[in-house]
């Protein structure tokens, strides 16, 4: 038995474009006018929250890269707005110590000063629900607040559908119910995991099917494949 990794580089860098919405569809409509220069009204502070796999990390690294998303491990002094920079972002808000939390209120004084400015800001709870000071939460909350539904199966099954039909894929009905039931539910990776499948089942001149799947050894971020 061969195991291989699944090919987690393959994976598309997030952007708005590639985010599935769902429900979602108004927070992301916020972001595309903010990153057009156009915000919608009390845009310069955007608060989102949702629980693990919504998609937060993903719009805040579409809007301004992976590598300047701010977060508990950044360095204080990195919780600035550069003079060329009309966007910042902060993840995990519910996590940041005093010093950071400080260093956010001021930014979020900042970009009130600026105009055109934003900071969008991303935690698991409401701003009134973060264990933040009483100030910071009431600043976070003083602008767009948005919550992020997680894809339900049905929404991820009728997206891997389609995904299946634009490449022509030959795809057995039983196959997104059981990837759906046994392998990753963050919906980038059930991607990744598919388009692995897909190159696999091209291979072999297959459909994909249970049967492949399991000759496969498919488990979540694994393709075990027999030697």
């Amino acid at each position: 038995m061969q195991q291989i990794p699944l090919d987690l580089h393959r994976i598309e860098a997030p952007s708005l474009e590639n985010f599935v919405a769902g429900r979602n569809a108004e927070v992301l409509a916020w972001l595309r006018a903010l990153r057009a220069g156009a915000p919608p009204a009390g845009a310069s502070v955007i608060y989102l929250w949702g629980e693990a796999g919504s998609g937060r990390t993903h719009l805040l690294e579409a809007l301004v890269g992976a590598r300047a998303v701010l977060g508990p491990g950044s360095p204080p002094a990195g919780f600035r707005l550069e003079e060329d920079t009309r966007i910042a972002a902060v993840d995990d808000c519910e996590l940041l110590d005093a010093e950071r939390q400080q260093r956010l209120f001021q930014l979020l004084e900042h970009v009130r000063a600026r105009p055109g400015a934003a900071v969008v800001a991303a935690g698991a709870q409401p701003p009134l629900g973060l264990a933040l000071r009483d100030d910071l939460r009431t600043r976070l909350g003083s602008g767009l607040v948005g919550r992020l539904h997680l894809l339900g199966d049905d929404e991820k099954a009728a997206l891997l559908g389609q995904v299946a039909a634009e490449r022509g894929v030959a795809l057995s009905p039983e196959v997104v119910p059981w990837l759906l039931a046994h392998t990753s539910r963050d919906i980038r990776a059930l991607l990744a995991l598919f388009d692995a499948l897909d190159r696999h089942a091209y291979a072999r001149k297959r459909a994909i099917t249970l049967p492949l799947l399991r000759e496969l050894g498919v488990t979540g971020a694994l393709l075990t494949l027999k030697s």
